[in-house]
């Protein structure tokens, strides 16, 4: 029986460190972000967030508490997994252990993962004495990817405010000069548009490599894609109807990176499926509270 319960905690606590692994693995270091756990946590964080129907200032804590979560479900998953491998072998295995109970088998996993080194458990079996620097090396990795991955977000949230800034200017500009875009010379308006589609490109992109930054909200609409999605699309429509052919493949161009963003948020985000690129792009700002 003994020897049964030493199977089944082991086998629990591999099971939690290979889902962590595994989702640590997927969210920070697949080209594609595709931590299961993580965009489940996030999901779940924003959805929270929003069934209080919280202003604009307090959906943008949205984003950064998700991150938080998913960080320390990771840590959870890791130190509790530990913990259930160490738990059988406490008595035996370890000296210093008071009581030999899951509290002391957390305790010695926890200090191991945050490599703060105590010394008040210390492993005496050969392979325990193997097994603990390993968890101390994935503990150390955790940190040091978690903090890169904070250093990659927030850049990519600011290349989507900045597009978004540069769409609100331009509409800003149209309404004071009371003067079209499309008035301009054909010149100026290719550039425009070069500009916003490569941009654009780079915000989709981004949007699936680094799928958390979708539950990122602004408080000032100004900063915000979701809300200024419908006047981008506008922008490209008014550019394809341009009798410059080399405009009208520029706003062409811009519109299918419309279409992508629109598809990337449906498919991943929002799960608005079959709808035309207007209704995915509305369903995206009313899912940011920006309708």
């Amino acid at each position: 029986m003994e020897a049964l319960g030493t199977v089944l905690a082991t086998a629990a606590g591999v099971a939690l460190i290979g889902l962590a692994l595994r989702d640590i693995f997927d969210a920070l270091f697949h080209p594609e972000g595709r931590g299961a756990l993580a965009r489940l946590l996030a999901r779940a964080v924003w959805s929270a967030f929003r069934r209080r129907r919280p202003g604009p200032r307090t959906l943008a804590l949205a984003g950064p508490v998700a991150l938080l979560v998913v960080i320390a479900s990771w840590a959870t998953l890791l130190a509790v997994g530990w913990a259930l491998v160490y738990l059988p072998h406490l008595d035996s295995g370890f000296a210093g252990a008071p009581r030999g109970d899951f509290v002391d088998a957390l305790n010695v996993s926890l200090v191991t993962l945050t490599t703060l080194g105590f010394g008040d458990v210390v492993p005496t079996a050969g392979w325990l004495r193997v097994v603990t620097p390993l968890e101390a090396l994935v503990g150390f990795g955790l940190l040091s990817a978690s903090i890169s991955w904070l250093l990659l977000v927030y850049p990519v949230i600011a290349r989507r405010r900045s597009l978004a800034y540069e769409v609100w200017l331009l509409r800003d500009a149209e309404k004071e000069e009371r003067r079209a875009l499309d008035q301009l010379g054909s010149e100026s308006l290719e550039r425009i548009y070069q500009e916003l589609t490569s941009r654009l490109i780079a915000v989709e992109r981004d949007l699936v490599n680094f799928p958390i930054t979708y539950y990122f909200a602004e408080s000032d609409e100004r900063f915000s894609l979701p809300a200024m999605g419908i006047e981008l699309l506008e922008l490209a429509e008014r550019g394809s109807r341009d009798a410059s052919g080399n405009v009208r493949v520029r706003a062409r161009l811009l519109r299918r990176a419309i279409d992508d963003l629109a598809a990337t948020t449906a498919s991943g985000f929002h799960s608005l499926a079959g709808a035309t690129t207007e209704e995915l792009l509305r369903a995206y700002a009313r899912d940011h509270q920006r309708a």
